[in-house]
């Protein structure tokens, strides 16, 4: 049976196998373009980038507006192609201080819950 360390290092050349074929691809498409192709998608890019740049200011303003309403409104409110949700706010609890207490009052443990562990994958 593999261990964990020895899984966990071949999902990482799994990753960076991906990350070598993506940039073979890239390369190879590179070699295609004459650079006077390169060069007009370049100059491509820039012109789009300068017509996004003030959409893409426009929409974050404007989604900053609208979650301080829908913050103040206390409700989701949903449009033809976006939603922006509510969510009440979490509630916590200082569970060490809870636990000491629940020595000397073992019926607070009866209202307590867990959960199931999760894991999730973060690059080191």
């Amino acid at each position: 049976m593999t261990d964990i360390y020895e899984k966990i290092e071949q999902y990482s050349d799994c990753c960076f196998g991906l990350d070598a074929i993506e940039a073979e691809k890239k390369q190879l498409i590179d070699s295609v373009i004459p650079p006077e192709i390169k060069d007009k998608l370049a100059e491509i890019d820039a012109e789009f980038a300068q017509k996004s740049e003030s959409i893409q200011a426009k929409k974050t303003e404007l989604e900053a507006e609208i979650k301080a309403e829908v913050l103040e409104a206390g409700r989701s409110v949903k449009g033809t192609y976006h939603t922006f949700v509510w969510s009440k706010p979490r509630v916590s609890w200082d569970t060490k201080a809870l636990e000491a207490y629940a020595l000397a009052h073992p019926v607070i443990m009866g209202f307590r819950t867990e959960g199931a562990p999760s894991v999730s994958v973060r690059k080191a």
